[in-house]
């Protein structure tokens, strides 16, 4: 390419993407009240007297305020060191409901 726009390593290089290392306290209370928010539409669903096997199964996963930090910010990964991923490093974190993680981690 030639021109203004020619390509360079200074221009080529680089990070791809610019996630941050840890999450902030704003990300943390947005993944708080998003995990309330949930929490209370499967408390009107439930109280509304449908059943069905999703319900039950989302009924039986612990509340927010019942889990612990480690459990709301971080997710299980077999490949991350420690196995535990932040959870702003999960693909579509925001439209997933991880609230489990394997016995022992």
């Amino acid at each position: 390419m030639f021109g203004a726009f020619k390509a360079s390593f200074v221009a080529q290089g680089g990070l791809l993407w610019k996630n941050p290392f840890r999450m902030s306290t704003t990300r943390k209370a947005n993944v708080r009240k998003r995990l309330r928010d949930v929490d209370q539409v499967i408390a009107t669903v439930a109280e509304s007297g449908v059943r069905c096997k999703a319900l039950d199964e989302a009924l039986a996963l612990p509340k927010e305020c019942e889990m612990s930090p480690r459990d709301k910010y971080t997710v299980f990964s077999r490949t991350a060191a420690g196995h535990r991923k932040s959870l702003h490093k999960v693909p579509k974190f925001t439209k997933k409901t991880v609230r489990t993680s394997p016995p022992g981690f």
